[in-house]
């Protein structure tokens, strides 16, 4: 069936039969709530999430439904069914009710009956796993019956959330829920992995994020397929440097140093101690989380330093392979790329992943990053290898590859790959090109929705960008239709912005939009020639025209809707981005003086423009992230008078971490 496209309140069925279409009424003024009726096996998430669903419902109508968790005798005239049990074979007894595919959600209806079901894995003995953020409860495999309850929320109960908190939720009340049925509505989402989008938001971040209940609603936080966004052996060099030194690349001097430094030491790939060692690794993940499916092989950072030059090693990159300039301990050297080596190591250790667990495709990752961008002359990853492409091309159309001596840009690379890898990650760095760091609305929508789209068109399994700063009032647009696309890269992107704007500011729709696409039009011409451009040079984007004219626009909007309402609130959230957009531009042109000639005057309007964004931030809860944006953060280096003169900001090349 073709998966449906998002529309406000709008349901494209596919009749189970061909009759007429018909109608049930969940709720009225004269019929009581139909029951949520629980199947017996649901999930500790699952039953929280009907709770949800049950809240949602008394929120629309002022009538809560009553959940029951067993099948009542007789049973109802009316009912709504979350998860697969055994009465809804014969109460809709033209639905197919089994899953072919992960995390497969499955919607239907007749005229007395609602389905909310989707497949779900999950293991009571093994619900609550420790990694590196802490514990985490309620692990699943898979949350097909959550995610088909959110869609359910969205597509047929017409609820959205829009940014995080009570401002950006959106509920029409009404009277009555009445459903056009029959219908069936099947989706699996081909980006299993999508935690990392949001990702200081996803399952068991304790970092940045303050979105993750916006990311649950998004069905993004709740996905089937864990995959890391990083390196695989940051700690090997503690752990193993005294037992087993003979594992390291081996440097030009003869030593195995763990050039540059222990984080990134890079490995002796062709060692088979190694592929030993690795395999231990994956016995000790499983014993912690027996059913972890992916396991990270990628080198460490520090990209163009420290590369094992043993004939063994040497021996797997191909001598056709993009010359790049690779730096050892006072050394440099040209030679070709390491991306067939390193699906050459990935191969080896997918091969012994297989014999050691035969039958459980377990699958290996490998970072396609630093000296391995270029796609390889001969290796090809095998089917059970993902690729993770560190393409930077997130907002910046035509970056090129600062490794690259032929000029390549992130964009050609990711395309060469796409053409032979069984699966890929796309995880691109987003830099801060017109201050998406910053908090500014540094906005690249419309080719983020070419991006996202082609990227799926691209054997993509996963996406893990690093990273997204949560700041919903300068660039929460981009960030909905993102969370849309990314759960069904298939949708319309242009219905979903235009409900956006309706739903979210009323009469005020157009004068906002108007607004956000000024800035964004600004924005694409100015990174035509800075894609990389530093903080002191966001002046040049953020004139004072630019200023005024967005100023006038969200006038407009404010005078559209009527004062004090909830589309008049929404106004003033997104005003407030604009307040520290233009709070910020006066700081970086005052400190931009400032670091020239020290001047007690501007030093001190500094502080209050500081003292009014820090108020700005606590009055507009979700606004801005206020964490990174603290006075001396590192992203805010060089503006504040008491903070850190700012570092001069250089090109860099290839001695240089990637962390762009």
């Amino acid at each position: 069936m073709k998966r449906r496209q998002i529309a406000l309140f709008a349901v494209f069925a596919l009749s189970c039969q061909w009759l007429p279409a018909a109608s049930l009424t969940l709720v009225s003024k004269d019929i009581p709530p139909a029951p949520l009726i629980l199947a017996p096996d649901a999930s500790p998430r699952t039953r929280e999430t009907t709770v949800l669903l049950a809240h949602y419902l008394g929120k629309i109508t002022g009538q809560k439904p009553p959940i029951l968790d067993h099948t009542p005798t007789p049973l109802p005239e009316r009912a709504i069914w979350i998860g697969i049990q055994p009465a809804v074979t014969t109460l809709l007894p033209n639905v197919d009710l089994t899953f072919q595919h992960p995390e497969e959600i499955l919607i239907a209806a007749n005229e007395h009956h609602v389905l909310i079901a989707g497949r779900d894995r999950w293991d009571p003995a093994h619900s609550k796993i420790t990694n590196k953020e802490g514990t985490v409860q309620g692990v699943q495999q898979e949350y097909g019956t959550l995610n088909a309850i959110y869609t359910f929320l969205q597509d047929e109960l017409g609820v959205r959330w829009f940014w995080p908190g009570e401002l950006g939720e959106d509920v029409v009340q009404r009277d009555e829920i009445q459903l056009t049925v029959p219908f069936q509505h099947r989706h699996h989402p081909q980006i299993r992995s999508r935690g990392g989008v949001f990702n200081f938001s996803s399952l068991g971040n304790k970092g940045y994020g303050r979105a993750h209940e916006w990311a649950l609603r998004q069905r993004l936080q709740l996905d089937s397929l864990t995959m890391e966004g990083g390196h695989g052996f940051g700690d090997w060099w503690d752990r193993y440097h005294k037992t087993h030194p003979e594992i390291f690349a081996l440097q030009p001097d003869g030593t195995r140093s763990g050039f540059p430094q222990p984080r990134t030491a890079k490995l002796c790939m062709s060692n088979p101690k190694v592929w030993e060692l690795w395999l231990k690794q994956v016995e000790e993940t499983l014993t912690e989380d027996p059913h972890r499916t992916v396991f990270n092989a990628s080198p460490n950072d520090g990209w163009a330093s420290g590369h094992c030059t043993c004939s063994n090693c040497r021996a797997w990159d191909h001598p056709d392979g993009e010359p790049r300039i690779f730096n050892w301990y006072k050394q440099n050297e040209v030679h070709p790329a390491t991306s067939d080596r390193d699906v050459t190591f990935a191969n080896r250790l997918a091969e012994l992943l297989e014999q050691k667990y035969p039958g459980k495709n377990y699958r290996v990752l490998m970072l396609s990053y630093g000296h391995s961008r270029p796609v390889p002359v001969k290796a090809r990853p095998s089917p059970n290898v993902i690729m993770s492409l560190v393409a930077n091309f997130y907002g910046r159309t035509g970056l090129v590859d600062n490794g690259s001596t032929r000029g390549d840009t992130y964009r050609q690379q990711f395309e060469g790959w796409a053409k032979i890898v069984p699966s890929m990650l796309w995880r691109p760095n987003t830099g801060s090109p017109a201050g998406w760091q910053q908090g500014l609305p540094d906005l690249s929508i419309q080719q983020t929705i070419r991006d996202l789209k082609d990227v799926a068109a691209a054997h993509c399994e996963g996406i893990f960008i690093d990273a997204v700063w949560e700041h919903w009032a300068t660039q929460g647009p981009q960030y909905y239709v993102m969370a849309q696309l990314v759960w069904n890269p298939d949708a319309d992107a242009e219905a979903i912005l235009a409900d956006y704007y309706q739903r979210a500011f009323g009469s005020a729709a157009s004068a906002v939009r108007e607004y956000f696409d000024a800035l964004e039009t600004a924005r694409m011409e100015f990174t035509k020639t800075n894609n990389e451009a530093g903080v002191f040079s966001f002046p040049e984007l953020y004139t004072d025209a630019l200023l005024r004219d967005s100023q006038a626009r969200l006038k407009r909007a404010g005078a559209a809707v009527p004062p004090g309402s909830l589309y008049a609130q929404r106004v003033a959230f997104i005003q407030a981005g604009l307040d520290y957009t233009r709070l910020t531009l006066a700081n970086i042109r005052l400190m931009g003086s400032y670091w020239k000639k020290k001047d007690a005057v501007v030093a001190q309007q500094v502080r209050e423009n500081w003292q009014t964004i820090e108020k700005l931030i606590a009055d507009h809860p979700y606004a801005l992230n206020g964490g990174p944006l603290k006075k001396g953060a590192p992203r805010m280096e060089g503006l504040h008078p008491d903070g850190p003169r700012p570092r001069v900001k250089k090109r860099r090349n290839a001695n240089d971490l990637d962390l762009n």
